[in-house]
C-alpha cells in the first residue's frame, strides 16, 4: 500500500512539477534554472523544468537493460523509480560525464535489508562510454536500453545537462 501511494504521490507531483514546455527560450535568470529533473520510464524522456514548472529542456534517454519496474537490488539493471536528488558531479567518469543520483534513499535500502540483498547504487545520469566510438555511440542510443541502471543521454546532451544542472536539484522518477 505504501509503495502505491508513492507512486500515485510521485506521479501527481511530476505532473504538477512540469507544466508547459518553453524549450530554449531565455526568461530571465530565476526562469532559467534548473530546479527539478523529471523522467518519464515508459516515454524514456527526461525534463528539465525551472521554478515555475515550465519545460525548460527534453531529453529522450535509455535506461537499464532490464527497465519495467523500480531498482530494488545490486545487478537488476534496473533504473530507479522515485524522489531523489543529484549528489555529485563527475566530468571524468568512465561514461562521458555524469551526474550521480541519490540511490538507494532510505526505503530502498529498507526494502533491500528486509530481502537480505544489497540495493545497489551508483546511479547516473550520464552520456555514451568512453571507450566507444561516436558511431557506435550514437547507434547503441537509438536502438536499446543500455545501462546498467542509470539513465543515459548522448554527448551532446550531457554537456548541456551538465552545465545546467546543480547538485541538490530535485529528480523524480516514474514508471
Amino acid at each position: 500500500m505504501k509503495k502505491y501511494l508513492l507512486t500515485i504521490t510521485l506521479i501527481v507531483f511530476s505532473v504538477a512539477g512540469c507544466q508547459k514546455q518553453i524549450r530554449n527560450v531565455y526568461k530571465g535568470k530565476d526562469n532559467n534554472t534548473v530546479v527539478l529533473i523529471q523522467v518519464n520510464k515508459s516515454k524514456r524522456t527526461m525534463n528539465l523544468c525551472n521554478k515555475s514548472g515550465d519545460i525548460l529542456y527534453t531529453y529522450k534517454i535509455r535506461l537499464g537493460k532490464n527497465p519495467k519496474g523500480p531498482k530494488h537490488f545490486q545487478g537488476d539493471a534496473k533504473t530507479p523509480e522515485g524522489a531523489y536528488y543529484i549528489d555529485s558531479r563527475n566530468p571524468y567518469s568512465i561514461a562521458h560525464k555524469s551526474l550521480r543520483i541519490s540511490y538507494p534513499n532510505d526505503e530502498d535500502k529498507k526494502y533491500a535489508a528486509s530481502k537480505g540483498k544489497d540495493p545497489g547504487g551508483e546511479i547516473r545520469i550520464h552520456g555514451a562510454l568512453n571507450r566507444w566510438s561516436l558511431k557506435e555511440a550514437i547507434r547503441i542510443h537509438k536502438t536499446r536500453d543500455w545501462t546498467g541502471g542509470c539513465i543515459a543521454v548522448t554527448n551532446r546532451e550531457m554537456d548541456e545537462i551538465y552545465r545546467l544542472v546543480k547538485v541538490g536539484t530535485k529528480i523524480v522518477i516514474t514508471p
